[in-house]
């Protein structure tokens, strides 16, 4: 066979073309498998065409406006929403709360609107005797927290720095001529915190404190105090280790369920109470730009650097960050310290509360105090949402949804999503098992059925979406979209129900 006759052997046989191009036999499963996506496309796209038509999508409109939230914004202090604020350059601590006539309005002049009261209170106020704790006071706190639209941050500090707001009476008494309590090694301390008796007695109002008001719904977190003028921490890094330990375990072994915060202080005390439990942190001196040296500030000496030693710069993905202003915001105005950089600095610090001490917001400042609070904490908008357009009572409304949390930190608490189906005659709350604390920053999805109940008459319903209060079962939860109804939930669009067979799902 010569080479040319080998060559014409196996060259393949060519056909006639098939719209206007020639092929050969190489190409034939080439083709097949082009034809079959090609009918696999057409099928699809007819699939996802008949598919839309059974669901809705609803993509709801993004609004600016400043939200008040549980557990985030402004907090009061020493007071509540309605009340006069603090005059001047001047504020309040430390002493029980001296409550004012409400005049029946929740607006603070000069002031955001808030979810949260700070409080916080001397021991010698809540122990007045040995043993013998004025629970009454904190009742009354948390109480009227709630009639006023919020809940309480507390703070027990040990004392501060004069004689009318000292350790109690008691215990000077029970201490007097201690050789440990006669020069004591740091200048914030009134009393040696060595000395067993302190853990015995502070440790034990800690202790009482947890076992009493763990999870109380109106106590929105504990603000951790164990030693230094007004509860601060000053020295905590000169405890023992056996001591720091003990007395951050009155608070560790006895809150389980509410919030903690620890001073961004004491890298010891942050990297062992990490390592027991979530906690958040909290500072003291927010905006401070040089009010105490020329040299040095909190906001750019110290506060970057303790928290990277202590180890909480990822603490606020499970617990808060909340802090408190230094001296008063007019006095960061008076001194000429930039407010965009203090405000820049705690949303990088995923902040999501501020103590302003109850003092006025400077007229000026307003502009940045409402893009602050448009970013503090957690702000959802919900993105998308896609439904079925019929249901079966008795059958699954299944959804997707993709929300946007627009702020800079999750919600801590949980806060139940649910769904409601509304007609002029009834209401079906449906709950969800969405966990509203993992939606960090940024884009989260939440996909899922709830049950439609088998009893509910055919018709036309309102599909709402809500994020409710645990105890009240209303919504509580403002999302920064258009649809809001009075009642507080979102409007989604119409849903069908029927008693034949259910539609598609999303």
């Amino acid at each position: 066979m010569s080479n040319s006759t080998h060559m014409n052997s196996i060259t393949p046989r060519v056909s006639e073309s098939i719209l206007g191009r020639r092929f050969n036999d190489f190409d034939a499963p080439r083709i097949l498998t082009a034809a079959l996506l090609l009918a696999g496309v057409l099928w699809a796209a007819s699939l996802a065409s008949a598919l839309a038509a059974d669901v809705v999508t609803v993509r709801p409109k993004e609004i600016d406006d400043v939200l008040i939230n549980p557990g985030i914004g402004f907090t009061t202090f020493q007071r509540f929403n309605g009340d006069r604020l603090n005059e001047g350059l001047k504020w309040t601590e430390g002493f029980p709360i001296e409550y004012q006539k409400f005049t029946g309005s929740l607006t603070n002049e000069n002031h955001p609107r808030t979810s949260i009261a700070y409080f916080r209170v001397y021991w010698k106020f809540v122990e007045p005797e040995a043993g013998q704790y004025r629970w009454d006071m904190l009742d009354n706190a948390l109480a009227t927290a709630r009639s006023r639209g919020q809940t309480l941050m507390l703070r027990i500090a040990p004392y501060g720095t004069g004689k009318d707001n000292d350790a109690p009476d008691w215990y000077r008494a029970l201490v007097a001529g201690q050789d440990l309590e006669k020069k004591l090694p740091v200048e914030k301390w009134r009393v040696h915190p060595e000395n067993p008796l302190y853990l015995r007695h502070f440790g034990a109002l800690i202790r009482a404190l947890g076992a009493r008001y763990d999870g109380h719904a109106d106590l929105e977190l504990v603000d951790v105090s164990i030693v230094g003028a007004w509860g601060e921490g000053a020295g905590a890094e000169r405890l023992t280790e056996a001591t720091r330990q003990a007395l951050l375990d009155c608070y560790l072994d006895t809150f389980r369920q509410t919030p903690l915060v620890l001073q961004l202080q004491d890298p010891k005390a942050a990297h062992y109470a990490l390592a027991k439990r979530p906690v958040g942190w909290r500072v003291d001196c927010l905006g401070d730009m040089g009010g105490f040296s020329k040299t040095w500030s909190h906001m750019n000496d110290y506060y970057p650097q303790t928290l990277i030693q202590t180890g909480l710069q990822e603490a606020w993905r499970r617990a808060p960050v909340t802090m408190e202003v230094c001296w008063v915001m007019q006095h960061w105005k008076n001194q000429g310290w930039d407010i965009d950089h203090i405000i820049d600095e705690s949303l990088k610090w995923h902040i999501s509360s501020f103590n302003g001490k109850s003092s006025a917001v400077p007229q000026e400042w307003w502009p940045q105090v409402n893009r602050w609070l448009k970013k503090m904490g957690y702000r959802y908008v919900l993105r998308k949402f896609t439904y079925p357009r019929a249901v079966k009572a008795g059958g699954q409304l299944a959804f997707t949804s993709w929300w946007d949390n627009k702020g800079v930190a999750p919600c801590y608490r949980k806060f139940p999503l649910a769904l409601r189906l509304k007609s002029s005659q009834r209401a079906e709350v449906l709950p969800t098992d969405a966990d509203i604390t993992v939606w960090l920053p940024g884009d989260s999805l939440f996909d899922s059925a709830v049950t439609v109940p088998p009893n509910l008459p055919a018709g036309d319903y309102e599909l709402e979406l809500g994020l409710l209060d645990p105890r009240s079962k209303a919504p509580a939860i403002k999302l920064a979209i258009e649809g809001r109804t009075e009642e507080g939930w979102y409007r989604l669009g119409i849903v069908k129900v029927q008693t034949g067979a259910a539609a598609k799902s999303p």
